[in-house]
């Protein structure tokens, strides 16, 4: 019976890990796209980090969140990736909304 109830609790963190891990790819592909339409990005460490080209200013801060969240793992903390899964889920659904509104909505070549 504890062997079983471990092996869930570990399936369902492995669960939130890749969840988390898919809404880094969402994020960064949503934003992507969004600056493609023409949209801006809000948040100013990547702003600065653009300054070396937006794909890579994204890129990075991508790096970065996915090494925070091993950081989380390995620090046993796995529900700081459980609640930051919840903000980039809002955040992903937020650039799905500027990609709606930005004037033109239509891709770049």
């Amino acid at each position: 019976m504890m062997k079983n109830l471990r092996r869930d609790f570990q399936i369902r963190q492995m669960s939130v890990t890749h969840i988390f891990i898919y809404l880094q790819l969402l994020d960064l592909l949503t934003t992507l796209i969004g600056f493609r339409l023409g949209a801006a990005e809000a948040s100013p460490f990547i702003r600065g980090l653009m300054h070396f080209g937006p794909a890579f200013g994204v890129i990075v801060s991508k790096v970065f969140a996915l090494g925070l969240g091993a950081l989380c793992i390995q620090m046993k903390k796995q529900y700081l990736i459980r609640w930051i899964s919840y903000w980039y889920g809002c955040l992903v659904v937020w650039n799905l909304m500027i990609m709606l509104t930005v004037p033109g909505g239509t891709l770049h070549p």
